[in-house]
């Protein structure tokens, strides 16, 4: 389908960024209701250490997600750039290479997440009141992990030719399908937090399908086809040089977040639900600028490829205004009508009181997130991965240990631990705009130099 494409070398950029935004953030709204359906329906049928349960099981699945959307953020990369360039052949062996991974990776971690499961719920300090619910629910989740993986990869080759539609619609029927498993498995059957991950790891597993389906049914260049279904050394290479320090950074987060769980975790079950409750809202604000960054990506790859730099550059510039833009007016909104959405989840009046706090931190400084991420999307488009990876371990994960052992130590209270997300993402977006300046000045600089020696010739 020609119009499910969008080159992105040529024509407006400003109106081609957001028609390629708009669907990925549905489709990122949509994998959020995922978990936000689990947190409603645990909250309002099971009670308030379901919730805590379903809370100390997030980060550990978040920890093995975050790795591969990492690696699939490689595979968006290196195929943008192979469409950018023109190279029909390399394009062809980048997408049937990274199927091939995500099929084999997607298996590699169920079978290990399985069998670790008790080991890092103790790790995180579980409390035992609800270790054997948290138990239960991540043993479920880790069976649909090999889903949510093949679908990642399958929509990060569709988005890096522009088709962010199609990953929309299936996200969506995913998406219906989990709501009305969920109401089915807790409120039909009394299931608790087994029926809610089941759910879940179901309609990941059916989007997965979906994306794969249409790959194989397609006549386009994306077209998969079982008998080239391998994993070729040179793509790979390539993949992992983008994707690897994206997926360490992602999942370095995760382990920052562990440590930060493990921390709430000491606060007690109210605390816990209304973190829960506050990152869950936090995810909402948060996935406009992630499909801004996902753009930015994108149309950064297909430039590098094509050699349009100056088209970055606006990316870059319109990518920046509009995230930045987008999460003041939706971060100060959350905390004005931090009641009214609490309340969506639970009536507990102790959990909405911590939240109004929680609230205050995450969604007011929450623009921070758009600077912080723009800048790293675009080199990482470019094929730069390593520094945006070492400065987001030393600005924020680095950080956070160091507050954890001394701030919250000193404290002890929700807010002194909470003070740490605004200070090191504030450090980490004036890093990654300072990189972005010296990466295009550099590019520019070796790019006159090549114009140099073609007139001397």
């Amino acid at each position: 389908m020609k119009n499910s494409t969008i080159d992105m070398t040529e024509g407006p950029i400003l109106k081609k960024l957001i028609a390629y935004s708009i669907p990925v953030v549905l489709s990122g709204i949509l994998q959020l209701l995922f978990r936000t359906a689990d947190l409603v329906v645990v909250g309002n049928f099971t009670g308030s250490d379901a919730l805590a349960a379903v809370s100390a099981s997030g980060p550990v699945s978040g920890l093995i997600v975050t790795l591969f959307m990492g690696l699939s953020v490689g595979a968006n990369v290196v195929a943008a750039q192979d469409i950018g360039a023109k190279q029909t052949e390399d394009f062809r062996e980048t997408v049937h290479t990274s199927v091939a991974m995500s099929l084999v990776l997607g298996a590699v971690m169920m079978v290990l997440g399985l069998f670790c499961t008790d080991f890092l719920l103790n790790l995180l300090g579980t409390p035992a009141e609800i270790f054997s619910q948290a138990k239960t629910y991540l043993w479920f989740i880790f069976l649909g992990v090999p889903g949510t993986i093949v679908y990642n990869f399958g929509a990060a080759i569709l988005r890096a030719v522009g088709d962010t539609r199609r990953p929309m619609v299936f996200m969506l029927i995913a998406g219906v399908l989990n709501f009305m498993l969920n109401v089915l498995l807790v409120a039909g059957f009394h299931m608790g937090v087994e029926g809610v991950a089941i759910a879940t790891s179901l309609s990941e597993t059916v989007s997965a399908a979906l994306v794969l389906l249409v790959m194989v049914r397609s006549d386009s260049v994306y077209r998969l086809e079982s008998k080239r279904l391998k994993i070729h050394k040179d793509k790979l290479l390539r993949i992992i040089k983008v994707g690897l320090p994206a997926g360490l950074q992602g999942s370095a987060f995760s382990i920052s977040y562990l440590l930060v769980q493990s921390s709430i975790n000491s606060l007690g079950a109210t605390v816990m639900a209304a973190v829960t409750i506050a990152w869950s809202i936090d995810d909402f604000c948060f996935v406009s600028v992630n499909a801004l960054g996902q753009a930015a990506a994108s149309f950064a790859g297909q430039n590098y490829g094509a050699e349009e730099y100056g088209r970055i550059r606006k990316v870059y510039q319109y990518s920046m205004a509009m995230a930045a833009g987008i999460l003041v007016v939706l971060g100060v909104g959350s905390y004005i009508f931090e009641p009214q959405l609490y309340r969506i989840f639970t009536d507990d009046p102790a959990v909405i009181a911590v939240g109004k706090d929680l609230m205050f931190l995450i969604g007011v400084f929450g623009f921070v997130n758009g600077t912080m991420d723009i800048p790293f999307n675009v080199v990482r488009g470019m094929g730069r991965s390593l520094f945006p990876m070492i400065s987001s371990l030393l600005c924020i994960c680095v950080l956070r240990v160091v507050w954890v052992c001394t701030v919250f130590a000193w404290f002890h209270t929700v807010t002194a631990l909470f003070l740490c997300f605004p200070v090191a993402k504030g450090l980490t977006s004036v890093t990654g705009i300072l990189y972005y300046h010296r990466t295009m000045r550099n590019l520019n600089r070796r790019n006159n130099e090549w114009l140099e020696i073609g007139r001397g010739e």
